[in-house]
């Protein structure tokens, strides 16, 4: 009964990420430093990725931990067995209009569920897209701290929709204007980002319509922001200081609590360890491949979760890589290619068998971290931009939708540890930008700027966003109950 008893006296956060891999990942984290620091876990996956997170990870992989279950709800769409990320607008569009009910439906179970030693909800820790879930925490009376998982510039520039709505620059006038140079504008009304263009601005803006979905999602979700008890980025202030200060004047309490994967290390947790989020089987071959290759001697190339590319888009970077001359390791997920399969040219697999691996899917942060691996090709998504930037990793960034023109605006304007590749992209420049990464005086400079901000990550994991995530615990998600 003492221990049943103890349990019951926990404090207990729902975390529910939105539904795609970028979010998954950075959420367990999150979840996994909260049970450490004696929280009991309620994860709340969609149906459809919980299936998927069965099929690539085992039965047996989750709900195996005592005090850290997973659920799941229905994300309103049609069922599907697919194992693909689900359309973007209609997941956004769906989650918003129908989460609500079965959200509550889970939390008014788990708080009639005392008999088998489940405490009752104390706190939400929720997507900052899935801002439904403030209506159930205001309902219930706790708090509901918000987690966006971009960078917190990618944040600030979607809080920007509604002014530059305001001031005319979106929508569009017709779709000339995509091409035309006016993407090139630069805003000189955002502080904090001075210098940055409309197209380094997250991508739904780019719009012709007065009504886009997307758009008016963005400014309903940043908007509903400033209702929240907290708001928590996974990043650090020495890396985004200027935004994190101008979110401040405008939202709730602002943390910088990342990078979470440095934060999570401190915890020697081995049975954590065990519970992944990769909705894709990893495929650990490549870490053998990567043993048998110099330091700093192979290009990782993988464009996330979402990106999809056309077929001539796909043949482009094959041989921009093979003509470099370099070894690559190169993801190609089942789906990257839209509406068909992947197809590389036989004689691109021809040339390059000797200094190259394709593969599905991969435990991307251990690759970042090898020895072998000396620059990154992506498509600038912020888990893989901050992964990158643990590991020390200069990049070329060819960024597909969302704030990743954002994130790859910093990394190239801020940082200094990135290269834009032009959307139309071309063997050619393939070629030379992976070659100025691997062994050019500015790829040599990004190298040296690359592993100067991950020495700044790893002091701010020991103390700043330490510091930050205890002032979350303490001052937001306990505030309403003393334990």
């Amino acid at each position: 009964m003492g221990s049943q008893g103890e349990a019951l006296q926990k404090p207990h956060a729902v975390c529910i990420p939105y539904p795609a891999q970028g979010h998954v990942n950075p959420m367990l984290r999150l979840a996994k430093l909260l049970y450490c620091k004696g929280f009991h876990i309620t994860f709340v996956n969609t149906e459809y990725n919980h299936r998927r997170l069965l099929r690539a990870r085992g039965p047996d992989s989750l709900n195996g931990l005592p005090g850290f279950r997973f659920e799941a709800i229905p994300d309103g769409l049609p069922p599907s067995d697919a194992d693909t990320t689900q359309d973007v607008p209609a997941l956004c569009k769906s989650t918003g209009n129908t989460c609500i009910g079965p959200f509550r439906d889970l939390l008014a179970r788990l708080n009639n569920s005392e008999s088998s030693g489940v405490p009752p909800v104390t706190c939400i820790v929720s997507d900052g897209v899935m801002s439904f879930t403030l209506e159930a925490a205001e309902e219930l009376g706790i708090p509901d701290v918000f987690f966006w998982t971009t960078s917190a510039g990618g944040f600030y520039a979607y809080i920007q929709y509604a002014m530059l709505n305001e001031k005319g620059y979106s929508p569009l006038k017709d779709e000339s204007y995509l091409t035309n140079g006016y993407l090139d504008t630069v805003l000189d009304d955002i502080p904090g980002m001075e210098g940055i263009r409309l197209r380094d601005i997250p991508s739904f803006i780019r719009t012709t319509s007065s009504d886009d979905f997307m758009v008016e999602y963005v400014m309903h979700e940043t908007e509903r922001a400033k209702r929240a008890s907290a708001i928590v980025l996974n990043t650090f202030e020495d890396l985004e200081r200027d935004v994190l200060k101008q979110l401040s004047l405008i939202l709730p309490p602002v943390y910088a609590i990342g990078p979470l994967q440095f934060l999570e290390e401190q915890y020697k947790n081995k049975d954590l360890e065990l519970l992944g989020s990769n909705l894709w089987k990893e495929d650990l071959e490549c870490l053998e491949w990567l043993d048998s290759k110099e330091p700093n001697s192979v290009v990782y190339v993988n464009f996330g979760s979402v990106t999809v590319m056309t077929p001539d888009q796909l043949v482009e970077f094959a041989w921009g890589l093979a003509n470099s001359n370099q070894k690559f390791l190169w993801i190609l997920r089942p789906d990257l290619v839209s509406g068909e399969k992947a197809i590389l040219p036989p004689e691109f697999l021809e040339e390059t068998k000797e200094r190259s691996l394709m593969a599905n899917w991969c435990p991307q942060q251990k690759v970042l971290n090898h020895s072998s691996v000396g620059g990154f090709l992506t498509h600038s998504g912020w888990n893989s931009t901050l992964e990158s930037i643990c590991s020390g990793v200069p990049m070329i960034c060819w960024p597909f939708f969302a704030e990743q023109q954002t994130n790859c605006w910093l990394c190239r304007t801020r940082w200094g540890i990135g290269m834009e590749i032009d959307n139309n992209v071309k063997r050619d420049e393939v070629k030379s930008l992976v070659v100025e990464l691997m062994s050019g005086d500015k790829g040599k400079e990004m190298k040296r700027r690359a592993m100067e901000w991950k020495r700044l990550a790893q002091e701010s994991a020991q103390s700043s966003s330490h510091q930050n995530l205890d002032k979350v615990i303490d001052q937001v998600l306990l505030a309403h109950k003393q334990y």
